[in-house]
């Protein structure tokens, strides 16, 4: 059996172009485990996150990329989180129920992309692209295009496995300041082209490679997990609360008796009763943490 949500990078050893494969279906799925998303955001995600994780694995720094979908549609935002470690986490935002066939211009309207790159240490960079694209893919590549002037393909696989919903995607992208043929790389997006969504989500990263690309010579490197994880925490959300105006919260605990702070990303309640608030205020520790 395969394993799965792991992240593969590869080289082409007689062309300058390097490759990554990933498969990121038990992370899709506790994504969407705490939401009620219908089929099409739900597709969407799985797209983003595939994308996302892709992206995440050209950081050559301590870091984080998040990639955005915002508009004016039903769909107003999308967002996936993730970092050079591989956690990912993500959520969307709607105001309406979608029919199984959406499209991406359907759902997000008029809108953009934005991507930004956040490293531990050094300068911030966000990059904004049209929807010109009809998928998430091609906005990317465009993206790719547009800031990098690097050819870049990404292909997007979901499907099943095990009887499960389950996505994967495949990278491919120029070495910076090599002189690649444009026919060569060409060649390659042509063969991982074919990829059926049932090979990616399936069958081993060497298997896939074998298939794609048995006339080539082609570096396979060590895996890397990927996962979902949120950053939220009781900690955070008290620090949150203490920038909060105390009447605000002295009038929320009068009417509920408790502040409810949950969590867009992994659907995690934190619950703070008067106690834990007046322990707050006095720096100490809140108490045993209440949390569903």
């Amino acid at each position: 059996m395969v394993q799965h949500d792991q992240l593969h990078r590869y080289l082409f050893e007689n062309f300058a172009v390097r490759g990554e494969l990933v498969t990121v279906s038990d992370t899709w799925q506790q994504m969407l485990a705490n939401h009620d998303y219908p089929q099409p955001v739900q597709n969407l995600l799985g797209e983003m996150l595939v994308a996302t994780s892709l992206l995440t694995a050209t950081l050559k720094f301590e870091g984080d990329i998040t990639v955005q979908l915002q508009g004016d549609g039903p769909l107003s935002l999308a967002v996936i989180n993730g970092n050079n470690q591989q956690q990912l986490r993500g959520v969307a935002r709607f105001s309406e129920d979608f029919p199984a066939s959406a499209t991406l211009k359907e759902m997000v309207g008029n809108g953009y992309l934005v991507i930004t790159i956040s490293p531990k240490e050094g300068e911030r960079y966000q990059g904004v692209v049209g929807l010109e694209g009809e998928t998430i893919a091609e906005c990317l590549e465009d993206y790719f295009v547009r800031s990098e002037q690097l050819p870049t393909r990404l292909f997007i696989r979901l499907g099943e496995s095990d009887g499960k919903p389950a996505a994967g995607g495949m990278f491919l992208q120029v070495l910076p300041a090599q002189d690649t043929q444009a026919d060569d790389f060409t060649h390659l997006a042509t063969l991982t082209e074919t990829i059926k969504a049932e090979e990616l989500l399936s069958l081993p990263a060497q298997e896939v490679l074998w298939r794609l690309y048995h006339e080539e010579e082609v570096t396979l490197y060590e895996p890397q997990d990927v996962s979902f994880s949120c950053s939220c925490s009781r900690e955070r959300c008290a620090a949150a609360l203490k920038t909060l105006p105390q009447e605000e919260i002295d009038t929320i605990l009068e009417e509920d008796s408790e502040i409810d702070m949950h969590c867009d990303y992994c659907g995690n309640h934190y619950i703070f009763n008067a106690m834990d608030i007046a322990e707050i205020r006095t720096n100490a520790d809140p108490a045993d943490p209440h949390i569903h």
